[in-house]
């Protein structure tokens, strides 16, 4: 009989910590008597995931105008980000239905997820695949002859795991971007199997909208797969995926007061769309004074945590942008 495959990586006392948090909010949200509002943000955080995850692939769509297509509603915007909503709505709304372990179910999610978008959608690509950075290529996947294999043992391993849930839906998720088993696709198909695979753990994990809190960081979420690979094993992307976990965990299991926000601060969140720099926050407001700008959008929602800078250890960067924080985007999705 083989050997099982068992993918590297290692469980430090930084995991176990944040395991030991993340439960704790489980088991807090599990603990209250009122089950409608331990899932009432279950709509609102599905538009932020679907939302998060196609940003991530550079989709524009807003979560108002994600909103309105979930709402039957006409929009004018690019045909294929369009496509891409309403398959990502399919696909979430399906959910619950497919089992993670089963190859033929992952088969069947790219194939709803990337219906309209990709000739071969629902089966594993069949040449090579590079991952890109502008020019500069990234990472190389393997070759498509081994891409079944490779699968079957990822699968395999993750059905046979005694491992914990966080831990291997984390492994697998970062073992499926390194294989890279599709033409195209790879990234929400990854992201919602994790979410799959969390939700089989526990179903309040329907409500957790970690792919917005991936999307508000995705440089680190770039950054942790490339030093995992760089490693040769998974340990850092586990970390960055629980500490996602543990904050969108943070922003349902433990509400803050939404605090009073000026109209100015408020157009500023409502322009806000991934990573933005100063220039282009002030042209997407239509404001030509940066002092303006400065002083009545951009320093108060700073000081009021709604926003962040990207490079926080050089405020004067060139290279400065700006993200909502979750307590911004809780303001947003009001």
């Amino acid at each position: 009989m083989s050997k099982i495959y068992s993918p590297p990586y290692n469980v430090t006392p930084a995991i176990i910590s944040l395991i030991a948090r993340i439960s704790e909010h489980i088991g807090r949200i599990s603990a209250l008597d009122d089950v409608s509002e331990k899932l009432r943000l279950r709509r609102t955080n599905q538009i932020r995931t679907i939302q998060g995850s196609l940003a991530i692939e550079g989709n524009t769509l807003s979560i108002e105008q994600i909103t309105a297509i979930m709402e039957g509603k006409r929009i004018i915007a690019p045909p294929r980000e369009i496509i891409e909503v309403k398959n990502a709505i399919k696909a979430y709304d399906r959910i619950e239905k497919w089992n993670p372990f089963l190859e033929k179910d992952l088969l069947d999610a790219h194939c709803l997820l990337m219906s309209g978008l990709l000739n071969d959608a629902g089966k594993f690509r069949t040449r090579g695949v590079g991952v890109m950075a502008g020019e500069k290529i990234m990472h190389m996947a393997p070759p498509a002859k081994r891409v079944p294999d490779l699968m079957r043992d990822l699968m395999q391993w993750l059905k046979t795991t005694d491992q914990h849930p966080l831990i291997s839906s984390s492994v697998f998720h970062y073992e499926f971007e390194f294989i890279h088993p599709f033409q195209d696709g790879n990234g929400r198909i990854g992201r919602i199997w994790q979410t799959l695979m969390l939700v089989k753990f526990n179903p309040l994990f329907i409500a957790i909208p970690v792919e917005s809190l991936v999307y508000e960081h995705q440089a680190d979420y770039y950054a942790a797969i490339g030093q995992s690979t760089k490693n040769g094993e998974s340990t850092v992307f586990i970390e960055f995926m629980l500490n996602m976990i543990l904050d969108s965990f943070k922003s349902l299991a433990t509400p803050e007061v939404t605090p009073e926000v000026t109209p100015e601060v408020r157009k500023l969140l409502l322009a806000m769309n991934g990573e933005m720099s100063r220039k282009q926050l002030q042209q997407k407001l239509e404001l030509k004074d940066e002092k303006h700008f400065r002083e009545a959008y951009q320093q108060p929602a700073v000081a009021a945590g709604l926003i962040e800078m990207t490079v926080r250890d050089k405020p004067n960067s060139r290279m400065q942008k700006y993200r909502l924080t979750s307590k911004g985007a809780a303001i947003v999705n009001m």
